[in-house]
Protein backbone atom coordinates (compact mmCIF):
# COMPACT_ATOMS: atom_id res chain seq x y z
CA UNK A 1 0.00 0.00 0.00
CA UNK A 2 2.94 2.45 1.01
CA UNK A 3 4.56 1.68 -1.60
CA UNK A 4 1.32 2.30 -3.96
CA UNK A 5 0.91 5.76 -2.67
CA UNK A 6 4.67 6.52 -3.10
CA UNK A 7 3.97 5.86 -6.72
CA UNK A 8 1.31 7.65 -7.33
CA UNK A 9 2.98 10.34 -5.34
CA UNK A 10 6.03 10.57 -7.60
CA UNK A 11 4.18 10.20 -10.80
CA UNK A 12 1.89 13.25 -9.65
CA UNK A 13 5.43 15.16 -9.28
CA UNK A 14 6.51 14.09 -12.40
CA UNK A 15 3.47 15.62 -14.12
CA UNK A 16 3.40 19.02 -12.11
CA UNK A 17 7.19 19.32 -12.77
CA UNK A 18 5.97 18.62 -16.24
CA UNK A 19 3.29 20.91 -16.66
CA UNK A 20 4.79 24.23 -14.84
CA UNK A 21 8.28 23.96 -15.35
CA UNK A 22 8.90 25.59 -18.69
CA UNK A 23 12.11 23.16 -18.89
CA UNK A 24 10.83 19.94 -17.92
CA UNK A 25 11.90 17.43 -20.63
CA UNK A 26 8.81 15.30 -19.13
CA UNK A 27 6.53 16.23 -21.47
CA UNK A 28 8.92 17.02 -24.77
CA UNK A 29 12.28 18.29 -24.24
CA UNK A 30 12.53 22.05 -24.35
CA UNK A 31 15.00 23.88 -26.04
CA UNK A 32 16.87 25.05 -22.43
CA UNK A 33 19.70 27.32 -23.65
CA UNK A 34 21.40 28.96 -26.67
CA UNK A 35 23.83 26.25 -28.30
CA UNK A 36 27.66 27.61 -26.89
CA UNK A 37 30.96 26.40 -28.69
CA UNK A 38 32.16 26.33 -25.19
CA UNK A 39 32.83 28.45 -21.80
CA UNK A 40 34.39 31.15 -23.52
CA UNK A 41 31.66 31.48 -26.01
CA UNK A 42 29.57 34.11 -24.32
CA UNK A 43 26.13 33.83 -26.13
CA UNK A 44 22.93 35.15 -24.78
CA UNK A 45 19.56 34.78 -26.72
CA UNK A 46 17.58 37.65 -26.12
CA UNK A 47 13.31 37.28 -26.27
CA UNK A 48 10.56 38.57 -25.89
CA UNK A 49 6.77 37.16 -25.71
CA UNK A 50 3.69 38.85 -26.39
CA UNK A 51 4.23 41.36 -29.07
CA UNK A 52 3.76 42.92 -30.70
CA UNK A 53 2.50 46.27 -28.69
CA UNK A 54 2.38 49.89 -30.77
CA UNK A 55 4.14 51.59 -28.39
CA UNK A 56 7.28 49.08 -26.83
CA UNK A 57 7.68 47.34 -29.56
CA UNK A 58 8.97 49.80 -32.02
CA UNK A 59 11.36 51.32 -29.24
CA UNK A 60 12.77 47.90 -28.33
CA UNK A 61 13.40 47.51 -32.18
CA UNK A 62 15.14 50.74 -32.72
CA UNK A 63 16.89 50.59 -29.83
CA UNK A 64 18.21 46.77 -31.16
CA UNK A 65 19.02 48.13 -34.56
CA UNK A 66 20.91 50.98 -33.65
CA UNK A 67 22.96 48.23 -31.70
CA UNK A 68 22.87 45.70 -34.41
CA UNK A 69 21.27 42.96 -32.18
CA UNK A 70 18.74 40.37 -33.50
CA UNK A 71 16.45 38.95 -30.84
CA UNK A 72 13.56 36.51 -30.85
CA UNK A 73 10.15 37.71 -30.65
CA UNK A 74 7.43 35.00 -29.47
CA UNK A 75 4.29 36.76 -31.23
CA UNK A 76 0.86 36.15 -29.80
CA UNK A 77 -1.41 35.15 -32.85
CA UNK A 78 -4.27 38.37 -31.91
CA UNK A 79 -1.27 40.56 -31.15
CA UNK A 80 -0.43 39.95 -34.91
CA UNK A 81 -3.69 40.52 -36.20
CA UNK A 82 -4.25 43.70 -35.14
CA UNK A 83 -0.78 45.39 -35.96
CA UNK A 84 0.48 43.12 -38.80
CA UNK A 85 3.14 45.85 -39.61
CA UNK A 86 4.70 45.08 -36.59
CA UNK A 87 4.91 42.01 -37.08
CA UNK A 88 6.37 42.72 -40.81
CA UNK A 89 9.31 45.02 -39.51
CA UNK A 90 10.31 42.44 -36.68
CA UNK A 91 10.53 40.17 -40.03
CA UNK A 92 12.43 42.29 -42.09
CA UNK A 93 14.91 44.06 -39.61
CA UNK A 94 16.39 40.22 -39.40
CA UNK A 95 15.13 39.10 -36.14
CA UNK A 96 13.55 35.69 -35.45
CA UNK A 97 9.89 35.27 -34.73
CA UNK A 98 8.11 32.34 -32.79
CA UNK A 99 4.66 31.32 -32.11
CA UNK A 100 3.19 32.06 -28.58
CA UNK A 101 -0.43 30.93 -30.00
CA UNK A 102 -3.19 33.14 -30.46
CA UNK A 103 -5.51 33.55 -27.26
CA UNK A 104 -2.17 33.60 -24.79
CA UNK A 105 -4.09 31.30 -22.70
CA UNK A 106 -2.55 28.58 -20.03
CA UNK A 107 -1.93 25.10 -22.03
CA UNK A 108 -1.77 22.56 -19.25
CA UNK A 109 -5.21 21.87 -18.92
CA UNK A 110 -6.14 22.56 -22.35
CA UNK A 111 -7.60 19.60 -25.09
CA UNK A 112 -5.85 18.17 -27.60
CA UNK A 113 -8.36 19.78 -30.27
CA UNK A 114 -8.02 23.52 -28.38
CA UNK A 115 -4.15 23.42 -28.38
CA UNK A 116 -4.05 22.23 -32.18
CA UNK A 117 -6.38 25.54 -32.83
CA UNK A 118 -4.16 27.76 -30.75
CA UNK A 119 -1.12 26.91 -31.87
CA UNK A 120 -2.34 26.73 -35.94
CA UNK A 121 -4.23 30.55 -35.21
CA UNK A 122 -1.46 32.32 -34.00
CA UNK A 123 0.78 30.09 -36.66
CA UNK A 124 -1.41 31.75 -39.23
CA UNK A 125 -1.55 34.96 -38.08
CA UNK A 126 1.99 35.11 -37.90
CA UNK A 127 2.82 34.61 -41.24
CA UNK A 128 -0.25 36.86 -42.96
CA UNK A 129 1.25 39.62 -41.68
CA UNK A 130 4.90 38.86 -42.01
CA UNK A 131 4.86 35.90 -44.72
CA UNK A 132 7.49 33.96 -42.33
CA UNK A 133 6.43 30.20 -40.72
CA UNK A 134 7.68 30.67 -37.43
CA UNK A 135 9.68 27.51 -36.40
CA UNK A 136 9.83 28.14 -33.04
CA UNK A 137 7.08 27.80 -30.30
CA UNK A 138 6.76 29.17 -26.43
CA UNK A 139 3.94 28.64 -24.68
CA UNK A 140 2.42 31.10 -22.20
CA UNK A 141 3.81 30.85 -19.02
CA UNK A 142 5.65 27.74 -19.88
CA UNK A 143 2.63 25.68 -18.97
CA UNK A 144 2.54 22.85 -20.76
CA UNK A 145 0.48 18.99 -21.13
CA UNK A 146 2.04 16.10 -22.24
CA UNK A 147 0.29 16.89 -26.34
CA UNK A 148 1.86 21.35 -26.46
CA UNK A 149 5.20 20.12 -27.44
CA UNK A 150 4.07 17.43 -30.08
CA UNK A 151 1.40 19.62 -31.74
CA UNK A 152 4.07 22.52 -31.66
CA UNK A 153 6.35 19.88 -33.68
CA UNK A 154 3.68 18.60 -35.93
CA UNK A 155 3.25 22.32 -36.93
CA UNK A 156 7.34 22.41 -37.82
CA UNK A 157 7.99 24.88 -34.57
CA UNK A 158 10.50 23.60 -31.50
CA UNK A 159 9.28 24.53 -28.40
CA UNK A 160 11.83 26.59 -26.08
CA UNK A 161 11.63 27.31 -22.67
CA UNK A 162 14.01 30.32 -20.76
CA UNK A 163 16.86 30.41 -18.70
CA UNK A 164 15.85 33.45 -16.70
CA UNK A 165 12.70 35.46 -16.42
CA UNK A 166 13.33 38.90 -14.90
CA UNK A 167 9.64 39.41 -13.76
CA UNK A 168 9.46 42.90 -16.08
CA UNK A 169 5.94 42.36 -16.68
CA UNK A 170 5.29 43.34 -13.18
CA UNK A 171 6.96 46.93 -13.76
CA UNK A 172 9.20 47.05 -10.76
CA UNK A 173 11.29 49.83 -12.44
CA UNK A 174 13.63 50.19 -15.53
CA UNK A 175 16.78 49.92 -13.42
CA UNK A 176 15.44 47.08 -11.83
CA UNK A 177 14.86 45.04 -14.93
CA UNK A 178 18.36 45.91 -16.49
CA UNK A 179 19.74 44.92 -13.53
CA UNK A 180 17.93 41.52 -12.56
CA UNK A 181 18.72 40.50 -16.64
CA UNK A 182 22.51 41.87 -16.45
CA UNK A 183 23.72 40.42 -13.30
CA UNK A 184 21.21 36.90 -14.31
CA UNK A 185 23.03 36.51 -17.76
CA UNK A 186 25.21 33.73 -18.17
CA UNK A 187 26.89 32.36 -21.22
CA UNK A 188 24.26 30.43 -23.50
CA UNK A 189 21.15 32.00 -21.41
CA UNK A 190 18.03 32.57 -22.72
CA UNK A 191 16.72 35.99 -21.32
CA UNK A 192 12.60 36.31 -21.21
CA UNK A 193 10.88 39.93 -21.68
CA UNK A 194 8.28 41.10 -22.62
CA UNK A 195 7.54 43.50 -25.49
CA UNK A 196 3.68 43.05 -24.96
CA UNK A 197 1.19 42.01 -22.22
CA UNK A 198 -0.56 38.82 -23.19
CA UNK A 199 -4.39 39.83 -21.26
CA UNK A 200 -4.31 43.73 -22.58
CA UNK A 201 -3.44 44.64 -25.76
CA UNK A 202 -3.12 47.80 -24.97
CA UNK A 203 -1.01 47.23 -21.16
CA UNK A 204 2.04 49.24 -20.80
CA UNK A 205 5.53 47.96 -21.90
CA UNK A 206 7.57 51.00 -21.61
CA UNK A 207 9.40 50.19 -18.81
CA UNK A 208 11.15 47.37 -20.58
CA UNK A 209 11.13 49.01 -23.95
CA UNK A 210 13.57 52.11 -21.84
CA UNK A 211 15.28 48.78 -20.21
CA UNK A 212 16.29 46.89 -23.32
CA UNK A 213 19.33 49.48 -24.33
CA UNK A 214 20.95 49.60 -21.23
CA UNK A 215 20.53 45.90 -20.93
CA UNK A 216 21.77 45.37 -24.59
CA UNK A 217 24.56 48.25 -23.65
CA UNK A 218 25.89 46.50 -20.88
CA UNK A 219 26.13 43.03 -21.81
CA UNK A 220 28.53 44.08 -24.93
CA UNK A 221 30.04 45.84 -22.05
CA UNK A 222 30.54 42.29 -20.42
CA UNK A 223 31.96 40.60 -23.98
CA UNK A 224 28.50 38.89 -24.48
CA UNK A 225 27.14 38.67 -27.92
CA UNK A 226 23.37 38.34 -29.04
CA UNK A 227 22.50 35.34 -30.94
CA UNK A 228 19.28 33.38 -32.34
CA UNK A 229 18.47 29.68 -32.41
CA UNK A 230 18.62 27.36 -34.13
CA UNK A 231 15.54 25.50 -33.85
CA UNK A 232 16.64 22.31 -36.02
Amino acid sequence: MMLGLSAAAALAGAAAHGAFHRNSPIFGRPITRLRTSGPADRAVALTFDDGPNPDATPLILDALGARGVRATFFILGRHAERWPELVKRVADEGHAIGNHGYYHRKLHLKSPAYVRNDLTLGTEMIERASGVHPRLFRAPHGFRSPWVTSIARSLGQRTVGWSLGVWDSDRPGVEVIADRTVEGAHPGSILLLHDGDGYDAAGDRMQTARAVPLIVDRLLAKDYRFDLFDPA
